[in-house]
């Protein structure tokens, strides 16, 4: 498959949509169409084609005995296809990057560079897979029948809340990892950012309060990572306010949420939770006025993580806090998914994980937050994407979490 990367793009123009009576192509002066032109990937074979001997293994007859040999055992399958080493990357195009509900078409761009990231980043093949319906249970059959070619199944850009049910229903179905990286990417790179800020301040994530603005899919995902490695107490903030079990507005998700969620039993509004908090953690859009972050405690944390404008512009946040972190690559300490989902899913298919546990995510965050080491300062809380030491670490730690979870299958 994808065992490379490469771009088979045609220099011709003919068919170019956005062409228009012989209008100048975009390519002539967009970088980013000209790189896009034929798509950013391709199939590559991985045996050789060269004479009739080995079209004759590689194809019929002898690809009659392997078939054969599956039937009978079909774990074998594992062993002599692709299977076990490559990921589907779905969506319905309702969530794609700050762009919303544009449409599994334009949806396909942003996927390919996904399946490209697994690749360079985590040495996994990948598969976009854009689909035409939307519906949960119709999200749901359509890729438990494409299960069987694949080794494990990663969800991206499908709106709140109907991610939640689709990631659990899909993992209630098949054998194999399911791992909405919107939420659980996110939340893995996000604690471990917020390992190395406290180990940085010299405190322990026990005795911190956070803020979450946002809840919605990285929200809740943030919340439930940081509770199971031991916040002292977290609040996520919708646009209502502050999520309390005794609003009556909540949807499902944010009733479980309220119910391990804001021990203090903040009510009011986000700059109301954020007085005293030592984390911010921002997931939502949106602009957290100047005097709410004046109002945190000595010593905060501030991740603003929207993209392209964080929710508190780093400059603003440097007045106040002793770390920042954004979404973008323009800033120090980027919070960025390609930190974990290649390494997850590379460590769980290295050992047929059957699924991906909350065990194996906080592996993943401890060992990216080791990568930074002695390094550790207030502008390098968290590695750079192309730190070659990431991939590897997470993978190791993935893989030995899985066999100590007892969801590993060699």
């Amino acid at each position: 498959m994808a065992a490379e990367i490469v771009n088979p793009r045609s220099d011709s123009t003919s068919g170019n949509p956005d062409q228009d009576g012989g209008a100048e192509p975009l390519d002539s002066f967009d970088p980013a169409f000209a790189l896009h032109r034929g798509g950013k990937m391709a199939v590559q074979a991985t045996v050789p084609l060269r004479d009739k001997d080995d079209l004759s293994l590689a194809y019929t007859p002898g690809v009659a005995r392997v078939c054969t040999a599956i039937a009978e055992q079909p774990e074998l399958v594992n062993d002599y296809t692709w299977k076990s080493s490559v990921v589907a990357v779905v969506t319905d195009g309702t969530a794609v990057l700050g762009l919303g509900d544009i449409g599994p078409e334009a949806s396909l761009p942003v996927m390919e560079g996904k399946a490209i990231l697994f690749k360079q980043f985590g040495g996994v093949d990948a598969v976009p897979i854009a689909l035409a319906c939307t519906g949960v249970d119709e999200i749901v059959e359509t890729v438990v029948r494409l299960a069987p070619s694949f080794g494990g199944i990663n969800l991206e850009d499908i709106s709140a809340p109907r991610c939640f049910e689709i990631e659990r229903k899909l993992q209630e179905r098949v054998d194999i990892p399911v791992f909405h990286d919107d939420q659980h990417g996110t939340a893995v790179v996000t604690l471990a950012a917020l390992r190395n800020a406290a180990r940085l301040s010299r405190r322990e994530i026990g005795q911190l309060r956070a803020v979450i603005s946002g809840a919605g899919a990285a929200g809740v995902a943030i919340a439930k990572m940081l509770v199971e490695a031991g916040i002292g107490d977290v609040a996520l903030a919708d646009r209502k306010g502050i999520i309390s079990a005794d609003r009556d507005d909540l949807t499902e998700v944010k009733r479980q949420v309220a119910g391990f969620t804001n021990k203090a039993g903040l009510k009011g509004t986000l700059e109301d939770a954020l007085a005293g908090a030592d984390v911010f953690i921002g997931v939502s859009g949106g602009t957290v006025p100047e005097e709410a972050v004046a109002s945190m405690a000595d010593g905060a944390f501030v991740f603003a993580m929207a993209n392209p404008n964080p929710e508190v512009h780093p400059d603003v946040a440097h007045k106040y806090a002793a770390v920042v972190a954004t979404g973008r690559s323009d800033f120090p300490n980027q919070i960025n998914n390609v930190l974990a989902f290649p390494g997850i899913f590379a460590g769980a298919l290295q050992v047929r994980a059957s699924r991906i546990t909350e065990g194996m995510k906080i592996a993943a965050a401890e060992a990216l937050a080791a990568v930074v080491g002695d390094d550790l300062a207030a502008d390098y809380v968290i590695p750079s994407p192309f730190d070659e030491r990431v991939a590897p670490a997470v993978t190791a730690a993935v893989a030995a979490a899985a066999r100590a979870e007892g969801v590993a299958r060699r």
